[in-house]
């Protein structure tokens, strides 16, 4: 078995990061194999303080290898769900819960935009840096929409983590509602299996709670309502990923009040006066 500094030197002589994309399903395969048996043995030599400072890769340089490797994950997921016919996904792993392990959370990538908002937005080297994280990130890719269009809009600014909160419920509430109406759900209970959800930590889909959810039997026909229920749940699901360990408040039915961090201290949350919505200021 070849050790962990023959991989990396394969790794960047067979996939240098300056070639904008791995072409060939055959290529592809190898990369995903090759970069997950290094994930696989950074995962055993981290353990080890000697490994710190010889990982033979910077940050910057294996956020855009794991970015790549995620991008392959979601191309040959979407793949399958058309139903082509791919090898790749039969007998190769996608080392998702290693990846998980290399901690890029949500309280990092706002340390970032608070640097570049101190910038006052100028500096576009940082905006480079939080797109990499994120983009390696796979509890963040699926928000990366949401963080950029704050980043978008953040002007004259106190606090970044309150900016956020703030934000956040906003926009969660305003999508909540689209979702309610597009699909006529019931308010209520809608909110009140979100809610569940985001303390859970998932979206329960078995039993019959999505049908409390949906409108009466009669709107639809019988395959109609089956094909509405699907799209429903679609929805739901992508809400929750898009918002789930975020931040905003844990409660979908009562009024949200924003808070801040206490920077002086612990971290502890406090109570701050009522704001207008995020950008409307």
């Amino acid at each position: 078995m070849p050790g962990y500094a023959d991989m990396m030197e394969e790794l960047k002589e067979k996939f240098p990061l300056s070639e904008p994309q791995i072409i060939g399903e055959q290529n592809q395969k190898d990369f995903i194999s090759l970069f997950g048996a290094i994930l696989r043995m950074r995962n055993l030599l981290s353990s080890f303080d000697e490994f710190i400072g010889k990982e033979l890769i910077t940050e910057r340089d294996l956020q855009d290898y794991l970015g790549r490797y995620q991008d392959l994950r979601d191309e040959w997921k979407r793949r399958r769900e058309q139903g082509e016919s791919t090898d790749i996904i039969d007998d190769i792993v996608f080392e998702i819960e290693l990846i998980k392990q290399i901690e890029i959370n949500i309280d990092y990538i706002l340390m970032l935009v608070k640097k570049y908002h101190d910038t006052h937005c100028e500096d576009k080297e940082v905006l480079i840096t939080i797109n990499k994280a994120i983009d390696a990130s796979p509890e963040l890719r699926s928000k990366k929409s949401l963080i950029k269009t704050f980043i978008a809009g953040i002007n004259e600014v106190v606090d970044i983590m309150a900016e956020w909160h703030d934000y956040v419920v906003a926009k969660r509430e305003e999508d909540l509602e689209n979702i309610i109406k597009e699909e006529k759900l019931k308010p209520e209970e809608t909110r009140k299996f979100l809610e569940n959800a985001f303390h859970d930590g998932e979206i329960k889909t078995a039993g019959t709670d999505i049908d409390k959810l949906m409108p009466p039997v009669s709107r639809f026909g019988g395959g109609k309502r089956a094909e509405k229920k699907q799209g429903v749940i679609s929805k739901l699901k992508n809400f929750f990923e898009k918002y789930f360990g975020i931040g905003g408040s844990s409660s979908f039915t009562e009024e949200q009040k924003p808070f801040t961090y206490n920077t002086l201290s612990e971290p502890t949350l406090m109570v701050a006066e009522d704001k207008a919505p995020y950008n409307k200021k």
